[in-house]
This record gives structure tokens, sequence and C-alpha cells, in this order.
């Protein structure tokens, strides 16, 4: 028996639930829908779902609209039923409710971030300490202290106490051989990196665990030489054959990765994939998926990132998006495709929530004369009682708008229909009132999902208008 489910909902957006939901076919034979009796099925409230959702509820689960501010917690205890919040918009209905009703877990990975400060050694001890705090908190799981060359780090043991002290996992990323004993006598987890010479500055049973590379460059022979004497030596180690650059050696270097799996099926391998996004004029997301994925298919489990070109700036929080993103698709033995959208900065899969015969309809329906904007493929919609244009241009649409002057409302649309053309041309969804989505690209603020946000600045500013013609005589 499928999952019984119950969508609550107001007047004028029943008609295009109706017909999504009809579009599950039998999935939806024990799919109900209920009109809370609201217009606007954002504006319903906790209160109104009280009084007026008939009792006892015969579902399993209970769908509440996306932007519908409710304690779900305590509406699930009135009910006796789980309530959940949905999708904002009836369009995603497909992918909130995924495969047979299961939403896709993003929890989980099996990849390590390795996060590099590089000029770790010109930074004092706090500073190195907030940097490694924010990386962490951007999802790094080990903070990569790189060592310049030619410049001193007469701090580095201070330093490896100090992000120690504080919980955080770090290696130390040198060519210098005396950085690299400094850093594992004071406690470092990993050192970046040895060969099979170099490894004798570790005793046999280090606790550290060396990243081992060829010597010379690409020399899987030499790689394998070092593992094996690291295991002689009863050190844990990780390989890392070196992911090149584009133009200078990338597709050998893919080549060495997947030959070392095959040669070596159970140890623990690491990529540098700063190599292609810091050194590709490309969006580093797209860069870091890619990547990631071919990490995914030859269980690459450890990943050194370096964020110092201002267009990689979030790739910490890219890689950590990605990571996820790839262990729930093979976990699933499915293409990287419908679980997540933190990696669609720039452009969204569904960019338009409704269609212009969907918004004509709406506008049609309207009872009072406030703006709604929307946007779908014909272009920028602005609509109230009786008024309803399009365009592709959102400074063309201010004169027919009679908000000339009221300087509060002019500026609210202004930024808004902005918006709303950002959105337009980029092909991303666009909300009234709401920023637009960047994916992981932009810290995402809190929202309280309780109650509704506060009046805005302008219209703040029309109230105070309002009271200050009332007390003038």
């Amino acid at each position: 028996m499928s999952e019984r489910l119950l969508f609550l909902t107001g007047h004028l957006a029943h008609p295009r639930l109706e017909r999504m939901l009809a579009s599950f076919g039998d999935e939806a034979r024990n799919w109900r829908i209920h009109d809370i009796g609201v217009k606007v099925a954002a504006l319903m409230t906790q209160d109104i779902i009280l009084r007026r959702l008939p009792r006892p509820v015969e579902a399993d689960r209970v769908i509440v609209p996306g932007r519908c501010r409710a304690d779900l917690r305590d509406l699930s205890e009135a009910f006796g039923v789980a309530f959940e919040r949905g999708p904002e918009e009836i369009i995603d209905l497909p992918a909130y409710l995924g495969k047979d009703g299961a939403r896709a877990d993003l929890s989980r990975y099996d990849m390590r971030i390795f996060a590099e400060i590089v000029d770790a050694s010109k930074m004092s001890v706090a500073d190195v300490l907030a940097r490694a705090q924010s990386l962490e908190n951007a999802g790094a799981d080990v903070i990569d202290l790189g060592c310049l060359p030619d410049t001193p780090f007469p701090h580095l043991e201070e330093t490896i106490r100090a992000l120690k002290a504080a919980g955080l996992k770090v290696s130390v990323d040198s060519a210098s051989r005396d950085e690299l004993e400094r850093g594992a006598k004071a406690g470092a987890d990993h050192l970046l990196s040895l060969d099979e010479r170099s490894l004798a500055i570790l005793p046999d049973y280090s606790p550290v665990v060396p990243i081992l590379v060829p010597n010379p460059h690409g020399d899987l022979d030499s790689l394998q030489r070092a593992a094996r004497l690291a295991e002689q030596r009863g050190i844990a180690y990780i390989l890392d054959p070196i992911l090149d650059p584009i133009h200078f050696g990338l597709a050998a270097s893919i080549e060495r990765y997947v030959e070392i799996r095959r040669r070596e099926p159970d140890a623990e391998i690491m990529m540098g994939t700063g190599n292609l996004t810091e050194l590709t004029d490309a969006d580093s997301g797209g860069v870091a998926a890619l990547l990631l994925g071919l990490c995914s298919e030859l269980h690459i489990r450890h990943l050194l990132t370096v964020q110092v070109s201002p267009h990689t700036r979030r790739t910490v929080e890219e890689h950590d998006a990605a990571r996820r993103l790839m262990y729930a698709a093979r976990a699933d033995r499915a293409l990287p495709k419908g679980y997540s959208d933190a990696l669609l900065q720039i452009h969204d899969k569904r960019p338009f929530a409704a269609t212009a015969a969907e918004i004509a309809e709406l506008a049609r329906d309207l009872r009072d004369g406030n703006f709604r904007i929307d946007v779908a493929e014909d272009g920028i919609h602005i609509y109230a009682r009786g008024f309803h244009r399009v365009a592709q241009d959102a400074m063309s649409l201010f004169p027919e708008l009679g908000v000339a002057q009221d300087g509060a409302h002019a500026f609210y649309l202004g930024t808004e229909l902005m918006k709303a053309e950002i959105a337009f041309r980029l092909g991303k969804r666009y909300r009234q009132d709401e920023p637009l989505d960047w994916g992981c690209a932009v810290d995402a603020s809190e929202e309280d999902k309780t109650r509704f946000a506060e009046a805005g600045h302008t219209l703040r500013k029309k109230d105070k208008d309002r009271l200050a013609d009332a007390d003038d005589p």
C-alpha cells in the first residue's frame, strides 16, 4: 500500500496542485488535498491549521507549503501525525518527494577535505587559527599548513599546537625536510609530501600519516616502492600520483590515478584539485563536481584543496557539496542528478515556477491591488487586480506602475524587478521578497520557519510616515 499523504493548500494554488498530483499517476492514489480556506497558501498559519483541519487526520504525513509559517513539531503533536514542510513551489514537488516519496540523504560522505592555508608561515598564530576555524565551518576536515619557499616559519610548532588544542586535524605541506621534521615532532597528523627517500624522516611505527608522491614526477613504480617501505616500517600512508594542470599533463595524470587504483586496489589515495580549480578560468564548482565524480568512481577518499584565486573563494563549500552528492548517487548506483542543487550556482534546472498561462490565470483571479512579480519563459510578469504586464527589460515597466510619487514603493519594486530580470536572463528561480538562490556559492541565511518575516525597510518607512501624518495637526 502506498503512503497516505495529505497536502494542505489555498484557493489559488489548488488547481495547479491537483494537476501536479495527477501527473504522479497510480503512485498518488492515496494522496489527498485539503484546501485550508485561505486564498494564498503562503498565508497559512499554525493557528489556521489548528482551527480548520478536520480531525482525525487520515494520513501518514501532512505536507504544508514551503512558505507556511508554523511549528511543525507542535502540529505533529496536536494531530498525532507527522507534519513536514514541502517545497515553496508546486513545480518542485517531484524533486521534493523523490522516488517512491523518499528524500535524498546528503548527510553522508566518505571523502576528507584537506584545506590548505598557503601562506600560513606569514600569518600570526591567531590569524591561522581564525582562518582554520572558518575552513572547518565550510567543510574542511584537515587544516593544511602551507610553508613557502625561503620564508621562515619560526612559529610552526606553536601553530600546530594551537590548531590541535582547538580540536583540528593538521597537515604540514612543505618542500623543506626540516619543516616536515619539525611538523612531525610538533604533533602534525599528516605530512605533504614524502617519497621513498624522504620517508626516512619518520621513525618506525610513526603515528604521522604521510602523503607519498612519486619521485621523479609521474613514476608510479617509485610511488609503490615508497608504499612498500612504509608498510615494512609500520607507517600508514596515502598515495598521491599528483593531478597536473590542463595542457601540462592533465590527461596523463588522470591515467596515473586510474592505474594506481588498478595496481593498489585497497590503498588510500589523495587528489589535489587546486591545479584545476585554481589554474582554470572557469567557475570552480563545476570543476570540483567533475573531479569528485572521478574520485567517487576510483574511491579516492582524500582531497587537497586550495583557495587563493578570488574565483575559488567557495571551493571548500563546493567540494563539501560535491562529495555529498557523489556519495548519495554512488550509493544508489545512479547519476549525480536530482539529489541537490547546491552546485547549480548560475543556472537552475527548473528556473520558472509557473508558465505564462498559469501566471495569467492567477492574475485574473486577483481581487486586490498589490503588485505580484513572477518570471516565466517569456519574461518578467508584474500583475495586480486589473493589471498585468510582461517585459524582458525591468526598467521598461516602471512608467506603467504609477508609483513615481511613492519613493518607498518605487524603491521596492525597482529592486524586485531588477532581481527578476537577473533571474530571467540567467535562468534562475525568482521568488518575490526572497534572495536569489546561488547554491553553495553564498551562505544561506537562517530563516525562522515558524513565523513570518518582519516588514522590510520600505514598509517600516511607510508605517512611520502614516504615523507622522496622523499626528500632524
